[in-house]
């Protein structure tokens, strides 16, 4: 974990950490406007550039050529500097990437894991962790994992896809020595995903963003100033657990009537009168891809209304200034608009509907879950003592 270097150390460190987060927010700024930014001025602001660039963290590069003139530089990662791993962990799949400042994964191993014990799926994860850390050992400064399943403190308590429960993903850095001093750092896929989408994405310019992903089930998270309310235990945003479905159907997390069953691939298949599929994920993108017959639209038009009525709900508990979609939430308003669009109208109070906060879709669409995972991997390492660590670990 970050070492505490003592006050002094990270007071330092803070204008340094202020500028990463400006650059990581706005990829290609130019250290004039950086400076404007941070209300600095010029001096003070190519100081700083040169300490963080002997320090590896940034440096700068000619921008693209546009036309006549001088040719201005931008702002990025340094070709040596801090790394992070971001793991996205689905009900039939997972994916590890790799990012640096810049805060885009690179994806570096990926296998499926559906049917797969979970000793075999975080081994196979472990290992591939393992692998990347031997190649960047002394770059690789935190971990962070996406899961689609409810996380409280240190566990995924709750995968209910997977019928997984209390797991420690601590196994997870077998391969990492505890010397190495690299954190790990959980959170649940929809939270993630809404971090993302507040900090790079479509909700990037509101206050108070609410985001729903769909993928097995729905999750969600209400991000307010660029934070997600985590919540007592950190397990907030479980929306697909109100009971704004049919309370005939009894859901595997236990209770009744959740909003879960009524909006995802299961939903569809059950519409259809088809089994439960494997993959609900993929179950969607297959009736997409196929000829859509009249019992599949009615099915689309259902699971829409699903939707958009209780993102109707949720809107007037929350208040939000904007609503993005995630996963595969975004096709389906996409495949049977008209219904989501009467549902979520329907679903508002009678003051909200003349100006109803705008639904969009996610900018990192069913990327973002592993982009909010290198979101928080880097929020741990930019801050000012994680900066502290990094420059003294440069000495060592």
């Amino acid at each position: 974990m970050v070492q505490d270097r003592g006050p002094a150390a990270r007071a330092r460190w803070l204008g340094a950490a202020q500028l990463l987060g400006v650059v990581r927010s706005e990829p290609g700024i130019t250290r004039a406007t950086a400076a404007q930014r941070l209300g600095i001025g010029s001096g003070s602001a190519t100081d700083l550039v040169a300490r963080m660039r002997q320090s590896r963290l940034l440096d700068e590069t000619p921008a693209p050529a546009q036309g006549r003139g001088r040719p201005t530089t931008v702002l990025g990662p340094h070709g040596d500097g801090p790394l992070v791993l971001a793991a996205d962990l689905r009900a039939a799949d997972w994916r590890l990437a790799v990012a640096g400042i810049d805060g885009l994964p690179q994806v570096v191993a990926q296998a499926g894991c559906a049917g797969e014990d979970l000793d075999v799926v975080l081994s196979a994860l472990a290992a591939a962790i393992g692998t990347i850390y031997r190649r960047k050992a002394k770059r690789l400064r935190a971990i962070a994992i996406s899961a689609a399943g409810t996380i409280s403190g240190a566990k995924l308590v709750q995968f209910t896809s997977r019928g997984w429960h209390n797991v420690d993903l601590s196994v997870l850095t077998a391969k990492i020595p505890d010397r190495a001093g690299v954190r790990l750092l959980l959170g649940n896929d929809a939270t993630l995903s809404g971090l993302a989408e507040a900090r790079t994405g479509a909700a990037r310019s509101a206050t108070t963003a609410l985001h729903l992903l769909v993928a097995e089930g729905i999750g969600g998270t209400l991000v307010v100033n660029g934070e997600p309310l985590a919540g007592a235990h950190g397990a907030a945003g479980e929306y697909g657990h109100v009971p704004f479905g049919d309370p005939a159907l009894v859901c595997p997390c236990g209770a009744r009537g959740c909003w879960d069953l009524t909006v995802d691939g299961r939903a569809l298949a059950r519409h259809r009168g088809d089994s439960p599929p494997e993959d609900p994920v993929g179950y969607v993108h297959d009736l997409l891809a196929g000829n859509r017959d009249a019992a599949t639209r009615r099915a689309f038009d259902a699971v829409a209304a699903s939707l958009g009525r209780g993102i109707g709900g949720l809107v007037n508990l929350h208040d939000p200034d904007v609503v993005t979609l995630g996963g595969v939430a975004a096709l389906l308003r996409e495949t049977a608009a008209d219904a989501f669009d009467s549902a979520y109208r329907d679903g508002l109070m009678a003051f909200r509907k003349d100006v109803p906060p705008p639904v969009r879709d996610a900018q990192h669409g069913e990327d973002g879950p592993l982009h909010g995972a290198v979101t928080l991997a880097m929020d741990h390492v930019t801050c000012a003592a994680g900066l502290a660590d990094w420059a003294e670990r440069q000495r060592i």
